[in-house]
């Protein structure tokens, strides 16, 4: 879905610049624009995410990548990347897709999309003409248009106050992950008595109930099994193995979760990743 993400274009004013090729396309068909939820949804009150320090994975990460004939460069890492530009937003077109990193678009979270920046990473996105901050986790590629340095959420947006503009003036800064705990180091505090009372009024760290890590799928149920048994030896979460049927054929899905917190989500993944034992995507199930 990476080229999905790449022809992204502004929210409400600008028309997609093509269709995906994995998607159908009528031939007389016009350009959709995209556009936020058909009843707008306040989200004002939207907590943003608390920024942790993240594995930097190989889903979304190839460097370089060429795009509309141009190539891009992924940066090695966060720190220090300041720039002033135009920042868009994408909404319903693109809600449920997967992401350049393999996650879930959801564009009542606070992500964002970025050309260059590894993912996932954490950036503070100013609006300038309003002065209004926010903190975003970028986990998507794009924007792809002249001009625009970085694609926000529905949510995001809005919170900034564009979103009857479509675009922006903004300063995004990333956020050093030098400076951030680490995922074990945050989720070690949350299961301190003290620390999760005091952080249970903080919804940032929630995720909706069906969230999962799906570690793979196999043709097999036994390795399958044998997969289930690495990765529970390894994380303290739940791990199952469900069939599936896709095209006639069965496979066997090795998932974590269901996973309530963001932290804990963090932290499964980057111990599979630890053990070389996959490269977890997000999943709702």
């Amino acid at each position: 879905m990476f080229q999905c993400a790449a022809r992204r274009a502004v929210a409400l004013t600008a028309i997609l610049l093509a269709a995906c090729s994995t998607q159908s396309q009528k031939p007389a068909e016009r350009p959709v624009k995209d556009s936020g939820p058909a009843v707008p949804v306040d989200m004002l009150a939207t907590p943003e995410p608390t920024p942790v320090r993240e594995p930097v994975g190989i889903a979304g990460n190839k460097t370089p990548y060429k795009v509309n004939g141009v190539t891009y460069h992924v940066r090695t890492g966060a720190k220090g990347y300041r720039e002033r530009g135009r920042a868009s937003w994408y909404g319903t077109k693109f809600h449920g897709q997967h992401t350049a990193n393999g996650e879930v678009y959801n564009m009542y979270a606070m992500s964002a999309a970025h050309k260059t920046l590894p993912l996932p990473s954490y950036a503070k996105v100013t609006n300038l003409d309003n002065g209004r901050s926010v903190i975003v986790r970028v986990n998507d590629r794009g924007p792809f248009v002249p001009g625009r340095i970085i694609d926000l959420s529905y949510t995001a947006a809005q919170k900034l106050g564009y979103i009857d503009k479509g675009t922006a003036r903004v300063e995004v800064v990333a956020l050093d992950p030098d400076t951030l705990p680490s995922a074990g180091e945050t989720l070690a505090v949350e299961k301190d008595v003290a620390a999760r009372e005091a952080l249970a009024q903080d919804a940032s760290f929630k995720l909706p109930h069906n969230t999962y890590l799906q570690v793979g799928a196999y043709s097999s149920a036994s390795k399958a099994n044998e997969v289930r048994g690495q990765v529970s030896a390894v994380v303290d979460y739940p791990v199952s193995v469900s069939p599936v049927d896709r095209g006639g054929k069965k496979l066997y899905r090795v998932r974590i979760g269901p996973l309530a917190q963001q932290r804990a989500l963090v932290a499964a993944r980057e111990l599979v990743q630890e053990n070389h034992l996959g490269q977890p995507q997000v999943v709702y199930d």
